[in-house]
């Protein structure tokens, strides 16, 4: 069909800025895991907004941050930068006035690119003083020339009924890529280690910061429709399983409980959740071992 409309826009930002929590709110629903810490988000999610004619496709994406040296902390880099490849707008998130070296670089990565670029400024329900927006982005305009400033708040929804007007006008002419009624490029199974993964970082705090992965085992529906779910989580020292545990498993079920009712409503069936806790050394600067987690590991040029 001639008139539609099909759009991709990628989300970037230095980690800890709201990419994830934007993109759940311009979809209406939860698809990315969200936490107060960052690097939070480890691979490219597309999320898929369908309204009438116009389709558009957020995709989200890690944190482009420095310092790091693991290959999980390359990975995400590559990721997130090559998620700027043909698409037809990017979002640059900052948050509030807060500039730093790694919004710099973010800054850097996405000038090398052709798309439109919006400067969206997120957290502006935090700022003390909205007076202090003006001079920041005339700073910034200065270094480069962005298509739109657009300040929001994603987490209490401020500000994005004109963000999704800007993103829909910069939607090309073109046929849908995705069927009306999808929402993700990803398996339920990712979906699924997500859910287990955020429940970890939210419950752990700085305990149990990044060293975890979460692989689903076993996905099945038995006859009665339940859905039977079995997740082998992964760390690097036998000290971090047993915080990870806890006494007398209780921290572990908990995470689980917290995990599952997420899941019963992402699904919309009842779900039988089994977590396995293992120690598997340097998985996280294991580039191999990366790629058999799911992570994207882009392929060298």
């Amino acid at each position: 069909m001639t008139d539609q409309r099909c759009g991709v826009i990628a989300i970037v930002g230095r980690p800890n800025v709201g990419k994830s929590t934007l993109l759940n709110h311009l979809l209406g629903q939860k698809l990315s895991i969200t936490s107060r810490k960052p690097q939070t988000t480890r691979n490219q999610v597309l999320g898929v907004s369908t309204q009438g004619r116009t389709q558009l496709i957020f995709v989200d994406t890690p944190g482009l941050h420095l310092g790091q040296s693991k290959a999980i902390n390359k990975i995400m880099n590559k990721a997130a930068a090559s998620a700027l490849t043909g698409v037809d707008l990017t979002l640059l998130l900052c948050d509030r006035t807060k500039w730093t070296a790694e919004d710099d670089y973010v800054l850097d990565v996405v000038s090398r690119h052709e798309a439109p670029v919006a400067l969206v400024i997120n957290k502006t329900d935090l700022l003390r003083d909205r007076d202090e927006l003006l001079p920041f982005v005339e700073a910034l305009n200065a270094r480069c020339r962005f298509d739109a400033v657009l300040p929001v708040s994603a987490l209490r929804a401020r500000g994005l009924e004109e963000l999704t007007e800007f993103v829909e006008a910069h939607a090309p002419v073109g046929p849908h890529l995705f069927p009306e009624d999808q929402i993700t490029d990803r398996s339920q199974r990712f979906v699924a280690a997500e859910l287990v993964r955020e429940k970890i970082i939210r419950q752990m705090g700085d305990e149990l910061p990044y060293a975890t992965a979460v692989e689903i085992e076993s996905f099945a529906h038995d006859k009665r429709g339940v859905l039977h779910i079995s997740a082998l989580i992964l760390v690097e020292r036998n000290g971090q399983k047993k915080m990870l545990v806890g006494e007398s498993g209780e921290r572990l079920k908990s995470i689980g409980t917290a995990a599952r009712k997420d899941m019963e409503k992402t699904f919309d069936t009842k779900v039988m959740l089994r977590l396995w806790v293992k120690v598997r050394s340097g998985w996280s600067d294991d580039a191999r071992a990366l790629k058999t987690l799911g992570l994207d590991v882009p392929e060298e040029r």
